[in-house]
């Protein structure tokens, strides 16, 4: 991992939701490579340049003990939650550089996250298959382009987050009995 952002996407308590008003409460940092090993592919797509980021990237440790302060000044006492479209490309990079790098592990624990392309497809009630970014609804569609550029992308991800959490919300309140099935 070369570089990484996190941009704040709004809180839910439960009933309700608070998107922010601006995406400008954001982290980002570009990382010294942890190895020799890379996907020329990769490079190309995220347009860093790794010989650069040897001398000036910033210690991974460094980096995430940041982003673990970043995260806990911003959740605000709340409880975090890694929020991605997929979730499992962000999440495996992330989870594990926290955990071998920043001093307390990761603000996510190991479970806090919600992966924005299966709620795209629970909410359209499609397959996950279908429900990639390319084949988001205009009215779901974030307003910042998918660059590939890691602060660029997190902006994005967080516009899509706001309008995918909202969209249709039918929110069953805790504790609330829920009615059941009776069996024939």
């Amino acid at each position: 991992m070369l570089s990484f952002a996190m941009v704040y996407a709004g809180s839910f308590d439960g009933e309700r939701f608070v998107a922010p008003r601006d995406y400008q409460s954001q982290f980002y940092q570009e990382l010294k490579p942890i190895s020799d090993t890379f996907q020329e592919e990769a490079l190309k797509i995220n347009g860093l340049d790794r010989t650069r980021l040897t001398q000036t990237g910033t210690d991974p440790s460094v980096a995430m003990d940041a982003a673990w302060d970043w995260i806990m000044t911003v959740s605000g006492g709340g409880k975090p939650v890694l929020v991605a479209y997929p979730l499992s490309f962000d999440w495996s990079w992330l989870h594990w550089y926290f955990v071998r790098f920043a001093k307390h592990g990761s603000p996510f624990g190991h479970s806090y996250c919600y992966d924005i392309k299966t709620a795209v497809a629970v909410k359209s009630r499609g397959m996950i298959s279908e429900s990639g970014r390319s084949r988001l609804p205009l009215h779901l569609r974030g307003d910042t382009a998918h660059t590939h550029h890691a602060l660029a992308d997190a902006i994005e991800q967080a516009e899509i987050f706001a309008k995918v959490f909202t969209w249709n919300m039918e929110i069953v309140p805790p504790n609330r009995d829920v009615p059941t099935r009776k069996s024939a």
